[in-house]
């Protein structure tokens, strides 16, 4: 059974939600011994709901009118009330919160806060009981008062904490009676200062390994924030810190940050944008109501939106094409060699697998500055940095497929991305990975942070390029692991940018991939997105060799799930389909035996068969 989670800023965020969301009720607060109750009288039904910090504040006629006044405890007020609720008006109140406690369920839920259920009673019925309780922002500011210390510095210090930060510490500095300004002021700083240390010692691998359950929650919660450029990376922070929502908030985000690999300098600006935004929207709405929250999350969408609205992202992918695009003649292949590398910074570096994957695989984005073109299904050349121990000459070149297309994961034509699995080697004897035969260069890229420099060569090969001439061309493309790589580029290129060849395109393109089970496949989000958009022109069939069984009872592997089309995929070889093979070179022999099976099966000769094939370019193998 799941653990329930209070966070402090709960109910006031519903009373936020009630305030914001129903222009035909009258919202109301009312004070009882543990804090100010919010009432929504709607043509239907009455909803109340506790605010987390104590204190009175009046109800004026007015519909979208709300005045905060001065804030205190009156238990005296809830004992009277307890005596004018009459017996048939306490009956009406359980009839309607039958009919009512759905929805609210529904908000809680949503929220994912764990609240008692609200009282629900006729328009005229008064609140019901409650019991005597203080919020956890006011019960751990009254326990640093008991030191002596200034109101300030108390707010700024619960401020600073994971459980309450700036949205629980806001309504508490409101009850601790300051001015707004100088709450606003002190939760923004006590709410940054840990910040920056926290995004520093996440750098320490035992700090990390402790607090990954903390980690991973983080990285789920803020998994779409490394998407896109710099410029995108920094207008979403902000708006994740900056709308208070229950999950949201400064430790969140910084954690997020952290693990999508966002540049240090950037997380800071971004986190300290959302964190005062967060202030302002909820002091806008307690003090003005629904006017001041709508006019400070417009404020907020205006400022992180104009990253979106000022993106090159936004417009047309044809600013890098050929003269047809489908011409191939001025493909760039070894622009930078050895000798002479290319120097490209890291954007981020994030694993893209579940924890139940057979080992790690990241995805890499890496800027080029527009300095280093290349064409989908090209590869980029990796140099890690040092020597190699036994002649001490710099480490060779690996190369890698790239799995952007040439406009980039940003689409600015300034980025390029790799799929890469880190490379480690299991010693029977040591029962555990043998650090000094892993991987060099894979262990490099995956342990990359943002910033930190690549050398890198290329771009390498041609093999692997679509021809683009015939938009009827049926692509069928096989891969296992990271040979994922290229066929990212193709499909980004074809359906997911607005690009020529992706606008004039009328064929079909079939993926098929093979992993060990569901934690392992790469980009399925990407995949599944395409295939709901585009259900005539994109096909997806995945091999899962831990989950699956072919129809010999056996793993299913990646040539028992091409064999189960076999059939439909020689008919499209014949009308002219090219079919593509990325991965690991141990998948060819299973690959080739199959498909030789099949073509003895159907009267083919199959050495002539692939001979005529590979003739007409229709054969495209790049296995490593």
């Amino acid at each position: 059974m799941k653990e329930k989670r209070s966070y402090p800023a709960a109910s006031a965020l519903v009373a936020t939600a009630l305030l914001l969301t129903t222009p035909q009720g009258v919202v109301s607060f009312s004070n009882s011994r543990v804090g100010p109750t919010v009432r929504l009288n709607t043509d239907s039904f009455v909803t109340e709901s506790r605010l987390p910090f104590g204190g009175q504040m009046s109800n004026h006629a007015s519909r979208d009118k709300l005045q905060m006044k001065a804030f205190s405890f009156d238990s005296s007020r809830t004992t009277s009330m307890d005596n004018n609720v009459k017996g048939s008006k306490r009956k009406m109140a359980l009839k309607i919160l039958s009919k009512a406690a759905v929805s609210l369920s529904i908000l809680a839920m949503a929220t994912s806060v764990a609240t008692p259920p609200p009282a629900l009673a006729a328009r005229k019925v008064v609140e019901a009981p409650v019991v005597e309780s203080l919020h956890i922002g006011q019960k751990v500011a009254n326990y640093f008062r008991t030191f002596g210390l200034p109101d300030t510095v108390v707010l700024a210090m619960i401020s600073a904490l994971p459980v309450i930060e700036l949205r629980g510490a806001v309504p508490v500095g409101l009850w601790m009676g300051l001015p707004i300004t100088t709450v606003l002021l002190s939760c923004v700083l006590g709410n940054m200062a840990p910040i920056l240390p926290l995004l520093l010692l996440l750098k320490n691998e035992k700090l990390k390994k402790a607090m990954k359950p903390i980690l991973d929650r983080a990285e789920k919660k803020s998994s779409s924030l490394g998407v896109g450029s710099i410029g995108k990376q920094w207008a979403s922070l902000a708006a994740f810190v900056g709308i208070p929502l229950p999950g949201t908030g400064a430790w969140t985000g910084a954690m997020g940050a952290f693990l999508l690999g966002m540049p240090t300098a950037v997380a800071l600006s971004s986190i300290f944008t959302g964190v005062v935004s967060a202030g302002v929207i909820m002091s806008a709405i307690t003090l003005a109501g629904k006017k001041g929250g709508i006019a400070a999350l417009g404020a907020l969408a205006l400022i992180t939106g104009s990253k979106f609205l000022t993106s090159s992202e936004g417009g047309k992918q044809d600013f890098l094409e050929a003269e047809p695009y489908w011409d191939q003649s001025t493909v760039p292949v070894n622009v930078y060699k050895n000798k002479a590398p290319f120097t490209g910074k890291v954007v981020s570096t994030k694993r893209i697998v579940g924890p139940k994957a057979t080992g790690e695989t990241c995805h890499i984005v890496i800027n080029h500055n527009g300095d280093f073109p290349y064409w989908e299904g090209q590869s980029w050349g990796v140099i890690p940095p040092g020597v190699r121990e036994k002649d001490g000459k710099p480490h060779s070149v690996r190369l890698y497929s790239i799995a952007s297309s040439r406009y980039g994961d940003d689409m600015t034509g300034k980025t390029g991305s790799l799929c890469v699995r880190r490379a480690t080697y299991w010693c029977p004897e040591l029962k555990a990975d043998d650090p000094a035969k892993k991987g060099i260069c894979s262990n490099f890229l995956c342990d990359t942070q943002a910033g930190d420099e690549v050398n890198m060569t290329g771009p390498a090969g041609k093999v692997m390029l679509m021809p683009e001439e015939d938009p009827t061309t049926d692509y069928i493309m096989v891969a296992t692991g990271t040979g994922i790589a290229p066929y990212r580029g193709f499909i980004r290129r074809l359906f997911v940018e607005d690009t020529p060849a992706g606008n004039a395109y009328k064929g079909q393109a079939w993926l098929f991939l093979g992993v060990a089970n569901s934690d392992a496949l790469l980009y399925d989000d990407e995949w599944q997105s395409v295939k709901k958009e585009y259900p005539d022109n994109f096909r997806l069939d995945y091999a899962l060799s831990r989950e699956q069984e072919n129809k010999k009872g056996g793993k299913m592997y990646i040539q028992d799930k091409v064999e189960e089309y076999s059939d439909e995929i020689f008919n499209k070889l014949s009308n002219g389909a090219h079919i593509y093979f990325c991965g690991l070179k141990g998948m060819m022999p299973g690959i080739q035996e199959m498909l030789k099976g099949v073509a003895e099966s159907k009267g083919l000769d199959y050495d002539v068969w692939l001979k005529d094939l590979k003739k007409k370019k229709q054969w495209h193998v790049e296995v490593y």
